[in-house]
Formats: structure tokens, sequence, C-alpha cells
């Protein structure tokens, strides 16, 4: 579990400002499910999703989203596996295909999985509600974002430890919110899966 627990670059959850929200996130609080609903709905509904918002800038390590409050679904889900981290509680990143709209083409959208001692590997997603959008915390029964609903779109079983490369190199290279939804970043990651990125997810 080491992996999912690291304070990285982009999930540094050892920067003073992460750590502190994290320890109030947690605050009063005893079970690790209750510290991770405390986290989720926190980036779920605190911190803006940039396209929902158009708001500026794009960030992409998690002390920057937190800082400006805002970030599309990859920066959100780097802030949500810190403030897991910061608390003890393993946190990974997972990632689906789909549809930008209702057909081709496609891109990532970001998500997390945490592990929970009574659940094992759930996951959650922070992206943040809207009509059309009702993401929920309610383990073991899983309530994401999205469902796969177009042929073509995929649901990667893996759950990655750090940014994929093509998530970092649209959020880092992109100027603006809208530059980056014209380079929404896209690719078949199933190939990439090891055994060890497929644990038990929660259906």
């Amino acid at each position: 579990m080491d992996q999912f627990l690291a304070s990285t670059t982009y999930i540094n959850w050892q920067h003073p400002a992460v750590l502190a929200q994290a320890l109030q996130l947690a605050a009063g609080k005893s079970s690790a499910q209750d510290i991770a609903q405390a986290c989720f709905e926190f980036v779920r509904d605190q911190i803006h999703h940039s396209w929902d918002y158009r708001q500026n800038p794009v960030t992409c390590i998690a002390s920057d989203v937190l800082a400006h409050g805002t970030g599309y679904c990859y920066a959100k889900s780097h802030l949500l596996a810190a403030l897991l981290r910061a608390n003890g509680i393993p946190a990974g990143l997972c990632y689906q295909r789909l549809t930008i709209g209702s057909e081709p083409p496609f891109c990532l959208h970001g998500l997390n999985a945490v592990y929970l001692p009574e659940h094992g590997w759930y996951r959650i997603d922070a992206r943040g509600n809207k009509p059309g959008v009702q993401a929920e915390f309610c383990p073991p029964h899983e309530q994401l974002a999205f469902a796969m609903t177009t042929p073509g779109e995929q649901d990667f079983a893996g759950i990655w430890a750090e940014p994929h490369a093509v998530v970092l190199a649209a959020l880092m290279t992109q100027p603006t919110v809208e530059a980056v939804m014209e380079n929404l970043p896209d690719g078949d990651l199933s190939a990439e899966l090891t055994p060890a990125m497929v644990p038990h997810l929660s259906a």
C-alpha cells in the first residue's frame, strides 16, 4: 500500500495547506469511512469543476487545486487522493474513456479509488454534481458520475498511484481551461493494466 500513501509531486499531501485541510476534514471522526466521505464531499462540492464554471487557472498539483478552488476531474482526483493519503487512507487514481457528448470523440475521465477496511477498494467520483450527474459516497454500492452507455466507452479496472502521462500533458501544457477542453486527453489504457493494478473493485 506504500505507493497509495505516498506524497508525490502531484499528490503532495505534505504541503502545509493540504495537510491542514485534511486534518480539518477528519476532526471529530473516528473511522476511515467517515473521513473518506468528508474528503470526498469536500472535493465534490467545494472545489469547482473547471469547465462547469469556466474557471481558470488550469490546475494539476493537489495544493494548487486547493488554493484556487478549481480543477478538471483529473485535478480534483489528485486533491482527493492527497486529502485521503494525508489521513493515512490509501487512495489512487482511476480512469474511464467516455464520449464527450453522446457520441465519439472520446476522452479520459478521472476519478478515485479509496481503500476502506470494511469494503476493500471502492471507487468514488468527485468531479462535481450537476443536472444529470449525481455521484455519491455510499459503500459498498458504487455511484459514479457517468455510466457506460455508448459503444467504445471503457471502464479501466486499474488503480494508478500517480497521474497518467497523457493527463499530465494536457493539464501542464495548456494555458486555459478552454484550451484543455479543446485538447482533452484520450487513450486506451487497457493495455497498461497489470495484475497488481487490478484489485477487486466494488460494483
